[in-house]
């Protein structure tokens, strides 16, 4: 642009300007360079304008992608009478393709037609660029179809159309027909068609592809390597992908990103996030793609400390602008349980998009924050933004976590108004919602209404029955799955072995353990491995659950040595729950509840003053209980109760009931398990088991509630002992279904007997 000002003086003073030659010449190198307001002074001047100097000045407004002016343009051409040629016809179309404008490009359409153009195949292979970028691919085919003559850009344009409209066999199909017509794929065609076989992961044909590519000397092209690379990416061919960009003799920042991004999207975060950084080192400056992808890892890798320095890089080039890349980082954020900073960027983004509330709303849900997760959508509903089917899962992911069965009712009603309760991961996300809220029937009504079902539509559903202590109808449920089309998946052997193991199937656990490798070949995962010492342990096998931890061919976890402990405590084994606490000790966990359930242990063995050296040791490295507590939903509002707490507005009212109801339960038969209490007379230790969060929560829900109503409650941690045995009395004595969700499971307490048939 700077030598083309240099050139211009010298021009007028050869007397040069007024010839059509230059003037046209002039006007081609300025919209070319992107400064159409230099060739507009350039074009008005001139008395009598030539024909190319109008189609030039179209051509600038169509690659500037500016509709409007362009077709103000195109008006004022045909009233200077100016005669179209095809050329500004597929300008314009191109520029309508770019702004996804399909209404004004279809009016275009009818200009080609009435102007002649309908049989010509530059006109019409525009036409069908943009219907295929107006995601109309459907009428892009039918214009294809209909036309007598075909050529490779033909093919290629109807290739990259459906391949990019999420429609890669069909894509696949096109490049097989296109070859019987006797036309050869040529760079254009082989880079549409291999993110066609990376999305349906069809190495074999990605495969063939690069055989193709190999034979036609092709390799050495950066944009066909990239795309081979992403292919066998999203194959899940990671190293196949490494080993392509490894030769690569130079690399784009595309095939950087797409590299980092395959690292991200095969869960090795750590690889991603190495290459990232080893693109830095090498001075090339990140793209948006390449902050996303990083972002993604680090996501996924829960890596604050290097999400934070992507966020940096941000803000260092710039890119806080593109609300795709702030989206990222608010999702990264609430992956890393800091929603609080997520929620910051959320407020501060000036243009949110769908997404960026979906993020927030699924950070809310998933960071133990339901309520704001509700709050929030309402506030969406509010700003009129149109929610979709992720909106919906987020949102209900949230009630399910709330467990109310109202506010279950109520989304499952905005879903069907909003036509979005059949879509398949809305439907699984409800049926997930009903099981965690109690209502396990309803939950399997609404599964077995589903015309499509998902993996995780089975494992929701298998898991549910586990919670509620069905196991027989979770293993026959997995059964049935296996009969049909679709495989189990390590999630779904996860859930079923759980199943087996809140019901003492302790035969169907291993069979379903062994299957794993033997018929579906996946490797167990750790938390496998804990869910198998968990069955053991907690059906009173505790030998052969500690024999098992001992053959384990990796080293044993957290959860592996929890699950022995906690099996321990319920059985009351001294000898074999210190052994698993000192494993587990030397793993150094963070969470407190093992120490705590070691001193349980000893507490019930009235070893005081082992217990006393567990609470020392809790004390040393600053390690606290964590509180119980129980919730109760009433009229809208969730009502939070901790043992012995007096600060809620009825409490003298639920302690006075309390008292009575605990005589009544005692007259039914009810003995106080004190057994757990030390230091502190009979009478104190009697008044503190009465004041536990779950009989608090319970009274409170009795008081305000009709006879016949049933009591759902939530307790953040393990149902103690005597309070599962008082409240089967109190369903006894009140008439009334209590259910309650533990951090584990379900209990549903009905005439004086629980689901769980005293097996939690």
């Amino acid at each position: 642009m700077k030598e083309l000002q240099q050139f211009l003086p010298l021009i007028i003073k050869n007397g040069l300007y007024n010839e059509h030659l230059f003037q046209t010449k002039l006007v081609s190198l300025f919209c070319k360079f992107g400064s159409l307001y230099d060739a507009v002074k350039v074009f008005e001047p001139i008395e009598s304008k030539i024909d190319p100097l109008y189609h030039t000045i179209l051509k600038g407004y169509a690659l500037q992608s500016d509709v409007d002016a362009s077709l103000n343009f195109f008006c004022r051409m045909k009233r200077d009478g100016v005669v179209p040629v095809v050329y500004n016809f597929t300008y314009i179309l191109k520029a309508c393709a770019d702004n996804f404008d399909v209404r004004r490009g279809k009016e275009i359409h009818a200009q080609l037609i009435l102007n002649g153009f309908s049989s010509n195949l530059f006109a019409m292979t525009g036409v069908m660029n943009l219907y295929a970028k107006c995601k109309a691919i459907h009428d892009a085919y039918k214009m294809f179809d209909r036309m007598p003559e075909k050529d490779l850009v033909c093919w290629n344009t109807v290739i990259s159309g459906f391949s990019q409209n999420g429609m890669p066999n069909k894509a696949l199909e096109l490049v097989f027909k296109m070859q019987e017509e006797g036309h050869s794929p040529d760079l254009v065609t082989i880079v549409s068609i291999l993110p066609a076989s990376g999305n349906i992961k069809n190495s074999r044909i990605g495969r063939s592809i690069h055989g193709y590519v190999f034979r036609r000397g092709l390799e050495s092209y950066v944009n066909i390597a990239t795309a081979l690379l992403d292919m066998y990416a999203k194959c899940g061919l990671i190293e196949k992908s490494r080993q392509i960009f490894d030769r690569m003799g130079s690399r784009t920042v595309v095939s950087w990103n797409s590299m980092i991004d395959g690292y991200a999207q095969s869960g090795d975060s750590k690889e991603a996030l190495d290459l990232f950084q080893k693109m830095l080192d090498e001075g090339l400056k990140p793209s948006n793609v390449t902050v996303m992808g990083a972002l993604h890892a680090c996501a996924d890798s829960n890596d604050l400390k290097q999400g934070q320095f992507v966020h940096e890089l941000v803000d260092r080039f710039r890119l806080g602008s593109d609300v795709n890349v702030m989206n990222s980082l608010i999702s990264m954020y609430c992956k890393c349980k800091r929603v609080n900073l997520a929620v910051e960027l959320f407020r501060k983004l000036k243009e949110k998009t769908l997404v960026s509330w979906n993020a927030i709303m699924l950070g809310y849900a998933q960071n133990g924050c339901p309520i704001e997760a509700i709050n929030l959508f309402s506030s969406m509903q509010q700003n009129s933004v149109k929610p979709d089917s992720f909106t919906f899962v987020s949102v209900i992911t949230a009630v399910a976590d709330l467990s109310v069965l109202r506010r279950a009712k109520w989304i499952h009603g905005l879903s069907i108004r909003k036509s979005l309760h059949n879509d398949v991961f809305v439907a699984t996300a409800l049926v997930d919602m009903y099981a965690k809220c109690g209502a396990i029937h309803k939950a399997r009504k609404l599964f077995d209404t589903m015309n499509e079902r998902h993996v995780t539509t089975w494992n929701a559903m298998i898991d549910g029955y586990g919670t509620h202590g069905y196991g027989n109808e979770a293993v026959e449920l997995f059964d049935n799955m296996c009969k049909g089309n679709i495989k189990p998946n390590e999630v779904t052997f996860l859930c079923i072995i759980s199943a087996c193991s809140h019901s003492g199937l302790v035969k169907e656990g291993r069979r379903f353990f062994a299957m794993m490798k033997e018929n579906y070949s996946l490797e167990p995962s750790m938390d496998h491995y804990g869910a198998m010492v968990d069955l053991l342990g907690r059906a009173g096998q505790l030998e052969k659950a500690w024999e098992f931890i001992q053959k384990m061919p990796v080293a044993p976890g957290i959860n592996v040595y929890g699950a022995m402990l906690g099996a321990c405590k319920i059985h009351k084994n001294v000898d074999l729950g210190e052994m698993a606490a000192d494993k587990l000790f030397d793993l150094e966990p963070e969470e407190g509840g093992y120490h705590v359930l070691l001193a349980n242990i000893y507490a019930i063995a009235s070893m005081w003053d082992k217990v006393a050296k567990v609470r020392n040791l809790m004390e040393k490295k600053g390690i606290q209980k964590t509180p119980g507590y129980s919730s109760v939903d009433f009229k809208n509002e969730v009502h939070t109760f901790f043992s012995g707490n007096t600060s809620h507005p009825q409490s003298d009212k639920i302690y006075a009931y309390l008292e009575e109801l605990i005589d009544k339960i005692k007259e039914a038969g009810y003995v106080p398990d004190t057994s757990s209490i030390h230091d502190v007379e009979d009478d104190v230790q009697e008044q503190l088991l009465n004041t536990h969060s779950e009989k608090l929560a319970i009274s409170f829900g009795l008081i305000n509630t009709r006879p016949g109503t049933t009591i759902h409650i939530r307790k953040n941690l393990r149902v103690c002992g005597d309070c599962h045995n008082a409240t089967k009395y109190i369903s006894l004595v009140t008439e009334r279904e209590i259910i309650v969700r533990d951090m584990h499971r379900f209990h549903h307490f009905k005439n004086g007997v629980c689901s769980c048939g005293d097996y939690w």
